[in-house]
């Protein structure tokens, strides 16, 4: 172990004399990945402790979101100019650091400010670790292995995080789910120190970062989704709202126009000009707000409306979990069956006639809500397989970096805007704060009403941005993931 540490040659022969580095690569990618939904599982333990109400929890998690999505092409940019080695260590470092904060958090503003933290430390891992990968190794082969081992390591900390808060919740504090990533951080820097070859100087860049268009990026989703808060705490028709709403729209001009006019943008705005591209990011974008939604939701309900403990309600997700893992295969053989965009179109379509479903399972029971969920994931997993790999082959080869990046903004955008879609509804339906203890009948039924529309009014926005998304892609039959 002493001379592989010491070695880090230019190119592993093998994924066994590779395994420091890729297990570190691996470390990085799942910490950052489970951290999407880890916290997701504790949002009513937070509630209660810190005294947060309903718009605070889904700050919590569209804070992280907002700023991970909002600064992806950015870090990638950074990564090339300064060094991917280099940039995905002080990411890692970042992270670690930041998570110890949430010793001294002692409310929810506080929790949301570091929760932001962390995704701009996020931001500069995600893209990262991937690419860091196709350095290990020369043959093609090794590579596809590599990035298979990451699919998996990084899908398994996304769908396995709810289960693995509420196991560690039903032993410790909350504040643990963040301060354990301070060790995980530190040992996958060890490993990339001393397993990842060090940056090609001719392989960097010296093109200039676009701090702006990141910047106006994060200030129009941010500040889209909080004209939503406003409205719930000030008035749909009260100034502060109206005014955060337009500067929302201003901050949109803002940033189209400085990626039009920009020497090195951020975001190539040219590149919507393929539909592949366009409807591909635009099905991603739709996914993922359902998936927020409902991942938001079904925490509240299972541990506000059921009073289940995180452990159980983390359980209560296996569905998904399951689902989520084994259903890529139907994915691609609808893929090589019909086409991309009939694939999609089916997936989307599925996707949004789940969201129905749902409503009508809320008041009916676990077992039918159950249901509901595997058919939410088949649909889900069929939209996200198939819009990815429709995105990836529709870029030019020199691109293909932009383009998992683009796929992975797409797709945090989502996630943004479909936890604020859904904590809104419920703040406006049900109650701007949540009562803790165990609820009265009353107060269950209407949860559960506020609940049904939230999920009617989702499959309306999920069904027209996915399915228009999905119209817009080929019939090509590529589906190598």
């Amino acid at each position: 172990m002493t001379t592989a540490l010491k070695t880090s040659p230019r190119y592993y022969p093998s994924l066994r004399a590779a395994w420091i580095p890729l297990a570190a690569l691996c470390l990085a990618f799942f910490v950052e990945m489970v951290d999407n939904t880890l916290l997701t599982i504790a949002l009513p333990t937070i509630g209660r402790d810190l005294g947060g109400s309903t718009m605070a929890l889904q700050w919590i998690t569209a804070g992280y979101a907002l700023t991970f999505g909002g600064l992806l092409l950015t870090a990638g940019s950074v990564a090339d100019r300064f060094g991917r080695k280099r940039v995905l260590m002080t990411g890692l470092a970042s992270f670690g650091l930041i998570s110890i904060g949430v010793a001294w958090v002692s409310t929810a503003n506080e929790l949301i400010a570091l929760r932001a933290a962390l995704g701009v430390a996020a931001a500069m891992m995600a893209p990262i670790t991937n690419s860091l990968v196709f350095r290990l190794f020369e043959t093609d082969e090794l590579r596809r292995k590599a990035m298979t081992i990451m699919i998996v390591v990084g899908m398994s900390g996304f769908v396995l995080g709810p289960l693995i808060g509420g196991t560690v919740l039903a032993h410790v504090s909350w504040h643990w789910l963040l301060l354990v990533n301070a060790p995980i951080a530190l040992i996958a820097i060890i490993g990339v120190r001393f397993g990842v070859p060090a940056d090609d100087k001719d392989g960097l860049t010296d093109g200039k970062l676009d701090i702006p268009g990141a910047l106006l990026s994060i200030a129009t989703i941010g500040l889209a989704c909080y004209t939503a808060t406003s409205g719930v705490e000030n008035g749909w028709l009260s100034l502060p709202t109206i005014a955060i709403g337009l500067g929302a729209i201003a901050a949109l001009i803002g940033f189209i126009w400085r990626e039009r006019t920009a020497r090195h943008p951020m975001l190539d705005l040219t590149l919507f000009q393929t539909g592949p591209v366009r409807g591909a990011a635009i099905a991603q974008a739709g996914a993922a707000l359902a998936m927020a939604g409902v991942m938001f939701s079904l925490i509240l309900h299972f541990q506000y409306a059921y009073g289940w403990s995180p452990l159980v309600a983390g359980l209560a997700n296996l569905p998904i979990i399951v689902t989520m893992l084994v259903a890529s295969p139907l994915a691609e053989r609808l893929v090589k069956s019909y086409g991309q965009r009939v694939a999609c179109v089916i997936g989307s379509i599925v996707l949004t006639l789940a969201l129905v479903a749902m409503a009508w399972a809320v008041p009916n029971g676990y077992p039918a809500i159950a249901v509901c969920m595997v058919l939410f994931t088949i649909g889900l997993r069929v939209v996200l397989t198939t819009a990815a790999i429709a995105l990836i082959n529709a870029m030019p080869e020199n691109r293909t970096s932009v383009g998992a990046a683009l796929n992975d903004t797409a797709q945090e955008v989502g996630t943004s805007v479909g936890t604020a879609l859904i904590g809104t509804l419920i703040a406006t339906l049900v109650a701007t704060v949540l009562p803790a203890g165990v609820w009265s009948a009353e107060l269950v039924a209407h949860f559960f009403h506020g609940e049904q529309i939230a999920y009617l009014v989702m499959a309306v926005v999920v069904g027209a941005i996915s399915i228009g998304g999905s119209l817009v892609l080929t019939g090509s039959r590529v589906a190598e993931e």
